[in-house]
């Protein structure tokens, strides 16, 4: 006679009773848990916003840090002359501003002692293009020709230096190189002032070249108002 083995149950918890049979498994947060959890997620994420952090699930390579034109030419370009050179001053665009370029110029050219041709030979640069590493250090010229250089005529002002074109016909930013570029240079006597008129019959005026104008050439330089003639 076989005997039947009783079964001894032991005590479910009370989590595990209240779950029942269909309750989650083991390892499977209960739905009060998840809610919890996501409650911290969305916490942690509006202070990282708060704070001006964007979150992110991977690593963001942003790149390189963008490049700027430097606007310093790295050394001297090599003569190629055989005649002696000589420096002299022009002011290109760079960076939306005006900066000083030194180039040089046969002797013969930069020592004339003649205003007007030395005026005119520094037109002919900023006419020029720049060259290559000019171009590389992110200089530019606006002016354009036709753009020549005559004497005062009769009743003009001393010093006075015409045009071929009326100077406030010129793009603001190439009147400003021309400006800066003559009145520092021996075209302006010295003075720190250029003292320019066009073809017509206007009256010359002064031109000056200030920080502001070199900081923003966009803007018409300023005058020191119609310049007068030398007493007769």
């Amino acid at each position: 006679m076989s005997r039947v083995r009783g079964t001894h149950r032991t005590a479910a918890p009370d989590g595990a009773a209240a779950a029942g049979p269909a309750g989650p498994k083991r390892g499977t947060p209960r739905p009060g848990v998840r809610r919890a959890v996501a409650a911290l997620a969305g916490a942690v994420a509006l202070a990282a916003a708060g704070c001006g952090i964007r979150t992110t699930a991977v690593p963001v390579d942003a790149g390189p840090a963008p490049s700027r034109v430097p606007c310093t030419l790295s050394g001297k370009e090599t003569a190629t002359a055989t005649q002696p050179q000589l420096v002299v001053r022009v002011y290109l665009v760079c960076a939306s501003a005006l900066e000083a370029v030194d180039r040089t110029v046969p002797v013969a050219e930069g020592r004339t002692g003649d205003r007007v041709r030395t005026a005119q030979m520094l037109l002919g640069e900023l006419l020029e293009q720049p060259s290559g590493p000019e171009r590389e250090a992110g200089f530019a010229s606006l002016v354009r020709g036709p753009l020549t250089v005559s004497p005062p005529r009769d009743g003009d002002p001393a010093g006075t230096l015409r045009l071929s074109r009326q100077p406030e016909d010129l793009p603001a930013a190439a009147l400003a190189q021309v400006v800066c570029t003559l009145a520092e240079s021996p075209a302006a006597a010295g003075s720190g002032t250029v003292v320019l008129a066009g073809p017509g019959d206007y009256t010359p005026r002064g031109y000056r070249c200030t920080d502001s104008v070199k900081q923003r050439p966009d803007t018409a330089p300023p005058t020191a108002g119609p310049a007068t003639p030398p007493a007769s």
